[in-house]
């Protein structure tokens, strides 16, 4: 139930949708009704959302927490047990269309996947990403270990986890798979905006990992001052920002991460160690 409602609230409170919807709603009273007062209030709030929500730094203002919560991690001198990928970089319907593949704006993601496994060639590399759907569909571990060989990736050094459609499953379902134990490193790779729910959710699970953010948004506080050129750019990184502080709202409340916002030194829940 958790899975298909998370995905019907965040159509409904994502800030381009919501805006939009106030907007439409306010124009079809205006055209059909008497509460012309109402309509105006909706429309004239709608069209000035937008507007700030897509060209003022509102939306770094947003995901700049996200993204700062933890430093880029430095690899020197480190030899990880394993390498874990999350999923959201790769497009599967495109990919499995035109039978190559294609990522979407975490693209980086699959790019630093390869490279650290070029760097540590003894790492594990463990790739977490069902369908994200109801009722299955392929699956984007499908696609990692179709077109591995394109991506960079050593398919005979592959471990693929094809059954996770969100992040809590990303981190239950690895966790059951490779079976850590105490002391061994392991790198998380996902986008820095969603690194803090995402390393919530390991330790939930009993998995330490280290966090290893790419696919950043922001250059860093200095972006404050930042006027978006494109009104498209500033709506989708405040789509973004705005889906993920609300899965980390609801990922505490249902008990799915230990803090409301994980950081490098939030302690692992207690009764879960290292496995």
């Amino acid at each position: 139930m958790f899975f298909p409602l998370s995905k019907l609230i965040f159509f409904l409170i994502t800030p381009s949708n919501l805006l939009i919807m106030m907007s439409v709603a306010g124009a079809l009273l205006l055209a059909a009704t008497r509460l012309r007062r109402t309509g105006s209030t909706l429309v004239l709030s709608g069209s000035l959302g937008l507007l700030l929500a897509g060209m003022s730094p509102l939306s770094d203002l947003v995901i700049l927490p996200l993204e700062q919560r933890f430093p880029a991690f430095a690899t020197e001198g480190l030899e990880p047990t394993g390498i874990i990928m999350l999923g959201g970089g790769i497009e599967t319907g495109l990919s499995a269309a035109r039978d190559q593949v294609v990522v979407n704006d975490a693209g980086e993601r699959p790019i630093y996947f390869a490279d650290l496994a070029r760097r540590f060639p003894k790492a594990r590399l463990v790739f977490s990403g069902g369908s994200g759907i109801l009722g299955g569909g392929t699956s984007e571990a499908d696609m990692v270990s179709r077109h591995a060989d394109a991506i960079g990736l050593p398919r005979s050094r592959l471990i693929l986890e094809s059954h996770s459609r969100n992040t809590r499953e990303n981190a239950t379902f690895t966790a059951a798979l490779v079976h850590p134990k105490p002391g061994e490193t392991w790198l998380l790779l996902t986008s820095a905006w969603h690194m803090p729910r995402a390393i919530g959710c390991f330790r939930q699970a009993g998995f330490t990992v280290e966090a290893f953010p790419v696919d950043y948004r922001t250059r860093g506080w200095s972006d404050l001052l930042h006027v978006h050129s494109f009104s498209s750019d500033g709506l989708l990184q405040l789509d973004l920002a705005a889906k993920e502080w609300v899965g980390l709202l609801a990922y505490k409340l249902a008990g799915y991460i230990p803090d409301w916002l994980p950081g490098p030194a939030s302690p692992p829940p207690s009764g879960n160690a290292s496995r």
